[in-house]
């Protein structure tokens, strides 16, 4: 089978002209996974993913979440010269944010407008026309062949949580708010993240996820959304590859994907969470109990989750 490249846009500021973007999820140099290679910025890819591309909508205002995760589109985009010849069949497009309240229109327009030009469209949730999980990608610096060969790093500290202080959805609202009773209650934990609120008792920003994940046995994995059976985030996958034990507060699609035992569930963020926290994060001992289904999950995330192994089996059906 011949090798075939896959290109890439995304409506993401930080994806602008990133011509290595997903390197680090393969061992393999510039991109190679299986029989394909990620090119973003190819020319003339043999595939086009769509990665959370946002179609313009001429008449409407700029939606909040646009001022902050990507830069606003002109009605006059050149859709055709984006797509780079790529024949319908073989562009992808998928949706990775959550169907939150105030973008589910946002959302089902992208849906409807990746009709005209795109032969398979998934995102997480149920009105997508195939409602799937967003295949794994992760915010580590670390190669893939660190991960892949490492024993658990060092652990020093109970528990960390990575986290913002966006709060323009109600959903934002309810984790800053549980954030500000965890630290009222003086629950140990260390806090990183931007933008937090002044009265946040806060390490600073990172500019390595992994300094404020490998260093500790559990990680608070807060989802902005819980609600149905498709979403999961990477929230999930980079504290499980930082040899965390999650405290994850999340829909079911993490039972669907990882083995029973790799991550613990935050039963709800209100004061039942809060004693959850206190009474986990006391000791070591769940954490030393679940290394070996962490071990599993750590396999799982890195070789079949992995949007790059996605992406080989999605044009391995072409052959």
């Amino acid at each position: 089978m011949s090798m075939k490249t896959v290109g890439m846009i995304s409506s993401y500021r930080a994806l602008d002209n990133r011509g290595d973007w997903l390197w680090q999820q393969t061992p393999n140099q510039l991109g190679i996974w299986g029989n394909i290679q990620m090119q973003a910025l190819a020319e003339n890819p043999d595939f086009l993913l769509m990665y959370q591309f946002d179609f313009p909508q001429p008449s409407l205002p700029v939606p909040w979440f646009k001022k902050f995760r990507q830069k606003q589109q002109k009605s006059e985009l050149n859709l055709d010269s984006l797509l780079r010849s790529v024949p319908k069949e073989r562009i992808i497009y998928l949706l990775r944010e959550p169907p939150l309240d105030e973008i589910v229109s946002v959302n089902t327009y992208n849906y409807q407008q990746a009709k005209n030009c795109c032969g398979y469209i998934s995102g997480p949730d149920d009105f997508a026309p195939t409602p799937d999980y967003m295949p794994a990608i992760w915010y580590h610096g670390n190669s893939f062949r660190e991960l892949n060969e490492m024993p658990p790093p060092e652990k020093i500290a109970p528990c960390s949580w990575i986290t913002s202080g966006i709060n323009r959805t109600a959903n934002h609202n309810q984790r800053l708010n549980f954030l500000e009773s965890l630290q009222s209650r003086g629950i140990k934990f260390d806090l990183y993240g931007r933008n937090l609120p002044l009265w946040a008792k806060t390490c600073g920003q990172l500019g390595n996820k992994w300094h404020g994940m490998a260093p500790y046995y559990y990680n608070l994995a807060i989802e902005n959304y819980a609600d149905n059976s498709w979403y999961v985030s990477e929230k999930l996958w980079d504290s499980l590859l930082a040899w965390c034990l999650p405290i994850y507060y999340g829909g079911t699609a993490a039972d669907k994907l990882l083995p029973p035992g790799s991550f613990l569930r935050l039963p709800s963020l209100d004061e039942k969470g809060i004693a959850y926290i206190q009474e986990i994060t006391a000791n070591p001992d769940a954490w030393h109990n679940a290394k070996d289904k962490i071990a599993e999950a750590r396999q799982i995330i890195l070789h079949k989750l992995n949007l790059l192994n996605w992406l080989s089996d999605f044009v391995g059906e072409f052959s």
